[in-house]
C-alpha cells in the first residue's frame, strides 16, 4: 500500500465560510459541518477539514489538475475578483507560469491561505520540482 494523504485540517477566521469560498473556487461541494469541521472533500481520497482558529500562519496548498479543472477554477478566480500571479510570493502579477510546459497560477484566499492550481505533470525530488 503507497501512502496517502487523507485529511488534513486547514485553520479558518470563519470556518464555515471558508469550506464554502474553497468549495466554490473548486467547484466541489460543501455539505456542512460534520461534528467539529467544516468539511469539503477534494477527491476520494483526500478532505479539506476546516475549522476555527483564533490565530495561525497562512498556509500553502498546492493542487494538480487536469486542463480542464484549470480552466474552470481559474475562470472563477477571475470571476470572483480575487487577485492572482505567477508565484506564491507573486499573487498579483496577473500572470501565468508555464513551469515543465504546463500553466499554473496562484491566488490568497480570505484567510491568508496561498492556494496554486497547475496542470503539468510533476512531482517533488531532492533538486525540487521535476517531472515524472
Amino acid at each position: 500500500m503507497s501512502i496517502k494523504l487523507n485529511h488534513t485540517i486547514v485553520p479558518a477566521k470563519d470556518k464555515e465560510a471558508a469550506a464554502k469560498f474553497f468549495a466554490k473556487i473548486f467547484g466541489l461541494n460543501y455539505e456542512g459541518s460534520m461534528g467539529h469541521f467544516a468539511p469539503v472533500r477534494v477527491n476520494e481520497e483526500l478532505t479539506l477539514d476546516f475549522d476555527n482558529a483564533e490565530s495561525f500562519e497562512p498556509h500553502h496548498y498546492a493542487f494538480h489538475v487536469s486542463d480542464d479543472e484549470f480552466d474552470a477554477i481559474f475562470k472563477r478566480v477571475q470571476e470572483a475578483g480575487i487577485s492572482w500571479g505567477s508565484e506564491p510570493r507573486s499573487t498579483e502579477n496577473r500572470q501565468l507560469n508555464s513551469r515543465k510546459g504546463g500553466r499554473g497560477v496562484y491566488f490568497h484566499g480570505p484567510d491568508g491561505h496561498c492556494a496554486g492550481i497547475a496542470h503539468a505533470r510533476l512531482s517533488r525530488n531532492l533538486q525540487g520540482w521535476g517531472e515524472i
